[in-house]
């Protein structure tokens, strides 16, 4: 590994200067769960490695008085997965975070970084997805900017982040009265594997007329997707909305061959796995 500066900024305004004096040639690290193995293989090769974890208010966990949940930075995968108001309010990010590595792997990562990375299989973007999420950058001269996650990422590894950029938080809308969601991923193993296909569904409203229907799908496109026609079948309702919405869920994927599952099967794990997550949600 190449030699690098560390630095520990105390405030986001120590940080931002520090990022502003590097820009591309620094890298944020919070757990750096992806960051050390990348460094690690070559692949990046920073000039300066800025640790955010020392900075109070990126480790915060906070619900504000419009019932929005502000998530920092610095927070742990594990502790979304255990968060009492994400447990009960937001059960797809809970298990959405759940789903990744291992509990060393997820003491250590951070949601954060699982946004920045732009995995199309990570587990927790469906969920934030799904809650229509918003992501808080902060500018290399300290204005702040929100960004709907659906808009942040742009490909596979790609955000809408630019040099002397970092994200400070990620916040999510309060939840419609009675909403309920699932989080479905299908992988070879029951833990520590990557999803060949993520699925989150959440609705509101009675079984027979669903309102604020959300279908968001992961690991088949190169960003994850939301599946607007799939929705719209639902809020229709009728005795066959889970079969079409599953169908239109299907058409929505463009998901790729590789090691893990073949494009073939993954589409039709998609119309599988939705239909479930609906049946379940509406019974």
């Amino acid at each position: 590994m190449k030699s690098f500066e560390y630095l520990e900024p105390r405030s986001l305004a120590d940080a931002g200067r520090m990022l502003a004096d590097y820009g591309a040639r620094a890298r944020l690290l919070a757990g750096g769960t992806d960051l050390i193995v990348q460094m690690e293989t070559g692949r990046l090769q920073p000039e300066a490695v800025i640790y955010l974890g020392r900075i109070a208010e990126l480790r915060d966990i906070s619900v504000d008085g419009s019932g929005r949940l502000r998530i920092g930075a610095a927070v742990t995968l594990r502790e979304v997965e255990n968060h009492p108001v994400i447990r009960e309010q937001y059960p797809a990010l809970a298990r959405g975070a759940q789903e990744v590595g291992s509990v060393q792997i997820r003491n250590l990562g951070t949601l954060a970084g699982n946004v920045c990375n732009a995995s199309p299989s990570a587990d927790t973007s469906p969920a934030l997805l799904a809650y229509d999420a918003e992501v808080e950058v902060l500018g290399d001269h300290g204005a702040a900017r929100w960004a709907p996650v659906s808009e942040f990422w742009t490909g596979p590894g790609r955000t809408t982040l630019k040099p002397g950029e970092m994200v400070t938080s990620i916040r999510l809308p309060a939840p419609a009265s009675g909403r309920r969601s699932f989080y479905q991923k299908l992988a070879v193993r029951k833990a520590m594997d990557l999803a060949m296909v993520g699925i989150t569904v959440a609705l509101s409203g009675p079984a027979e007329r669903p309102e604020n229907v959300r279908i968001a799908l992961g690991a088949v496109a190169p960003v994850c997707l939301r599946a607007r026609e799939a929705e719209a079948a639902v809020e229709r309702g009728g005795a066959s909305a889970i079969e079409e919405a599953a169908r239109l869920a299907q058409q929505a994927a463009s998901p790729i061959d590789d090691q893990r599952a073949s494009a073939a099967y993954r589409r039709d794990m998609v119309r599988v796995l939705t239909a479930r997550a609906l049946t379940q949600l509406l019974s």
